[in-house]
């Protein structure tokens, strides 16, 4: 390489963080400038930092997970500074005409996989790409998971800096426990005194990689609880899987629908009471992620009514899709639909809605793990081959509001409840997001409710080329992502830059460890114990 293309290559890496990236609809394709830092006209749009520091929302109905209010939206520099009728602001405040829509706080995805090594390959949406995705569907923050390096939490933790360098909006951290062992516990006070991460994921399915037992699980619970970060559980019974896996192999069941027939909503029902009920013996917070089935949703649904801790996340694949596409006679067609717990067959679909309307279930996720046709071929021959995973954090919000407020199950405030406020709460960053309140990152969108959408991979922002929500049409749309104050999805346009986003620390002890202590004293006083006995001579 001549010494010319080498000083060339260091330029541009030195100024890549400048780099505007727009992301048309239309051309659905990634087209990078370097900036000049004082804005600059990028796909024909121009960006002024300089003007995205005031930003008035005018005339819109403003909605909360309390209540919705016409009112006007005051940001400075990422922040809002007011929320009132009438505002009036001078001739260097952008202005964006509300007028006929909902004002809302941005979507906050629970559970996603950027840039994930899994199953022998790398999800294709990373930090950028999949967050832009986000952005044109009105999520402006999400929460990954970060895997342990080598067996070590804070290599793991390092290397999603990392990843995470390139990211365009907001985002948080959840860890995996992979094994235990005292430098694993040890690891995990570091994680929530020192590096913001106030949750931690056990997977109880994928035997041979990811698959803890119960031991761990118990020990793993013991220490979030002492440090007041909430214990996550992926719930299938990994042991019954794996034979169930065997079984179809050996019945000459190799396609897709093989993996929908492996692992039944008995082997989720399961795990999910036995984690409900270790969670019990611990007293300890309880998230399950990926909530797919009526089963493991009953599960929730008695924990909850004894007043235990349990938060359930379906995730919108499971609100709105149904098994039928596994037995597609094309394989591309069909292993586009794999992931686990797997989509469950009509029905239990229809049951998560309602749990969700009903407060059984308490927020929306994705599990966004996005993988394209060429690697879900690896298990052409052999469905426990095929990558697992959907995409969703793109399409979430869409989805939600067609399936849940336009059905008439949920109102407008519960809509902000489910794909907003309630993450925020539950991880313990709100009201800085989650809510259009003084005070409060201005994290908004800007939402028509008589629009219309149409879900087409061409024109998706995600990497991936496949989407298992293909052809599906519906009421409402996002027509403004704000993200930290500055307009990055407008007109069907993206203007995202790399590295703009931020990582958002969340403290631990959050609403769900109230009055733990309590019903610990409480146990303890039941014991009637130790008894105090006389010893006689025998």
């Amino acid at each position: 390489m001549a010494i010319s293309q080498i000083i060339s290559l260091f330029l541009l890496h030195l100024l890549l963080p400048l780099a505007s990236i727009s992301l048309s609809q239309s051309s659905h394709q990634l087209i990078c400038e370097v900036g000049t830092g004082n804005g600059g006209s990028i796909g024909g749009t121009s960006l002024l930092p300089a003007s995205l520091s005031k930003l008035l929302i005018k005339g819109g109905t403003v909605v909360n997970a309390h209540r919705q209010e016409r009112a006007d939206v005051y940001v400075e520099d990422g922040i809002i500074v007011a929320v009132k009728p009438n505002i009036k602001v001078g001739d260097e405040v952008t202005v964006l005409d509300a007028t006929g829509r909902y004002v809302m706080p941005g979507g906050i995805d629970p559970h996603t996989h950027l840039d994930a090594e899994f199953m022998g390959t790398v999800a294709v949406d990373d930090f950028f790409s999949g967050q832009a995705a986000a952005l044109a569907g009105g999520t402006t923050m999400h929460i990954d998971f970060v895997h342990p390096v080598n067996g070590s939490l804070m290599s793991g933790f390092e290397a999603y800096e990392k990843k995470a360098s390139k990211s365009c909006m907001d985002y948080g951290f959840h860890m995996v426990i992979r094994h235990w062992d005292e430098s694993v516990s040890k690891e995990m006070e570091i994680m929530v005194k020192e590096k913001g991460i106030n949750s931690f994921k056990f997977f109880m399915a994928y035997k041979g990689t990811f698959m803890v037992d119960d031991a761990v699980l118990l020990r793993g619970m013991k220490r979030c609880k002492s440090l007041g970060a909430l214990a996550m559980v992926h719930a299938e019974n990994g042991d019954a899987v794996f034979e169930g896996q065997k079984r179809m192999i050996e019945r000459g069941i190799t396609g897709p629908e093989g993996h929908a027939l492996s692992r039944p909503p008995m082997l989720e029902a399961e795990a999910t009471g036995r984690a409900i009920r270790l969670a019990s013996f611990v007293n300890t917070p309880l998230y399950v992620v990926h909530v797919m089935s009526i089963d493991a949703m009953e599960e929730i649904a008695k924990a909850r009514k004894t007043g235990q801790k349990v938060i359930g996340e379906p995730v919108v694949s499971g609100l709105v899709l149904d098994d039928s596409k596994l037995w597609d006679p094309d394989f591309i067609t069909a292993a586009k639909y794999v992931m686990s717990p797997p989509i469950r067959e009509s029905g239990h679909n229809k049951a998560l809605q309602a749990a969700l309307s009903t407060g059984v279930l308490q927020l929306v996720g994705t599990d966004h793990c996005t993988f394209n046709s060429s690697q879900k071929a690896f298990g052409i021959d052999d469905f426990r081959k095929i990558p697992n995973g959907v995409n969703g954090i793109e399409e979430r919000m869409h989805l939600v509001w067609d399936t849940m407020v336009e059905s008439g199950q949920i109102s407008v405030t519960d809509f902000v409840r489910i794909t907003s406020t309630e993450c925020a709460r539950i991880f313990n960053i709100y009201p800085r997001k989650g809510a259009i309140l003084v005070g409060s990152d201005a994290d908004i969108i800007i939402f028509n409710p008589n629009s219309s959408f149409e879900i087409n991979p061409r024109s998706h922002h995600s990497r991936t080329n496949t989407n298992v929500y293909e052809g599906r049409k519906g009421k409402g749309k996002v027509e403004v992502t704000i993200s930290r104050g500055r307009i990055v999805w407008k007109d069907d346009e993206l203007k995202v830059a790399p590295g703009s986003g931020k990582y958002i620390p969340m403290p631990p002890f959050g609403f769900l460890f109230d009055g733990i202590e309590k019903i610990d004293a409480k146990l303890v006083s039941s014991f009637k114990a130790p008894v105090h006995r006389f010893k006689s001579d025998v």
